[in-house]
């Protein structure tokens, strides 16, 4: 029997350049292949000299009303005048398209190097659109984007790497003892700090996100925006030794308390998100283990080293959550 056609097998330049020119942009035949593994992302060049971004959106993973609460919330984040990479609608006002089973949308191309989080001004100036994109997300709640919680971050994500066999039979009891007591510590953690609002968030605000330019900063790829609380956004700006962790993240809530309240009690769950995250990332690179494209981009993963090296990993985020949160 013939191997299952994996979903982006059909996925070439030519299906790629059709779909631009089907919305009326005369495609150059200029294309380039962008740093993006969850979905597909291009450059095209178009006959006018300039560029625009094609998105195709990997197939099976968000509905079609899940991809518009993204591109809606994006659109109110421009409304409000916060700097992010919206998608382009049609004469119609539509932003999501369909060619040949794919979704997809258009983005203009905006450039922009990595931030400098050494400069307390430029974390200052992040926290105050943080603040801002914040102050949109909790005017309405998302109807069909997931929540950033323990059970899908935490529990189904082990569940998966538990069940499709991924750990080392030498390594599964001390995989499965470890996450057990890191999910009770995680739980311990959103007890004790009690009643955090959730809203919408980017939800995958690292500095790869972030395009700065002279003029500022912009922000890209709210493809995992979901629900959740406001610290989300803000700890994975945070990296180095405890000190200087809790230098950026003073110089980020000053800015972000410019325009929004926020909640000490969050900074409880800087540790456990973090957690959270990285049994996520394990679970994610093993659900897309089918992709030819994961094996080439991470080749690393599902070796005897990686497992050892993330179980390691994980036994010092449960040391790091039995320290006393960072404080402002």
């Amino acid at each position: 029997m013939d191997a299952p056609q994996h979903a982006y097998a059909d996925l070439g330049p030519a299906t790629v350049l059709n779909a631009v020119d089907a919305l009326g942009y005369r495609a150059s035949g200029h294309l380039l292949a962008l740093n993006s593994y969850e979905n597909r992302v291009y450059q095209v060049g178009l006959e006018d000299a300039g560029f625009i971004v094609a998105k195709f959106y990997r197939p099976g993973r968000w509905s079609r009303e899940a991809i518009l609460e993204e591109h809606a919330f994006c659109n109110e984040l421009v409304a409000a005048e916060i700097p992010v990479v919206g998608p382009l609608a049609d004469d119609q006002g539509e932003t999501l398209f369909e060619f040949e089973g794919f979704r997809f949308a258009l983005y203009p191309r905006r450039g922009g190097r990595w931030p400098d989080l050494e400069n307390p001004d430029n974390l200052e100036w992040l926290g105050r659109y943080l603040g801002r994109v914040h102050n949109v997300g909790q005017t309405r709640a998302f109807a069909h984007r997931p929540r950033l919680d323990a059970q899908s971050f935490g529990i189904e994500s082990c569940q998966f790497i538990l069940e499709g066999g991924f750990i080392p039979s030498h390594l599964d009891v001390a995989y499965r003892s470890l996450v057990e007591d890191l999910l009770k510590q995680i739980e311990a953690a959103y007890a004790s700090a009690g009643r955090v609002e959730t809203l919408r968030l980017h939800g995958d605000f690292h500095p790869g996100n972030i395009l700065w330019t002279e003029a500022g900063p912009h922000f890209v790829d709210l493809d995992d925006c979901r629900t959740g609380p406001a610290v989300q956004d803000i700890w994975m700006l945070l990296s180095g030794e405890r000190s200087e962790m809790a230098l950026a993240l003073s110089e980020l809530i000053e800015g972000y308390e410019l325009f929004r309240d926020f909640n000490r009690r969050e900074l409880t769950l800087i540790e456990p998100l973090r957690t959270l995250r990285m049994i996520h990332y394990a679970a994610w690179l093993a659900r897309r283990w089918d992709d030819p494209a994961f094996h080439q981009a991470f080749p690393w993963f599902n070796t005897d080293r990686y497992w050892e090296e993330h179980i390691l990993s994980l036994r010092e985020q449960a040391a790091a959550m039995n320290e006393p949160p960072l404080s402002v």
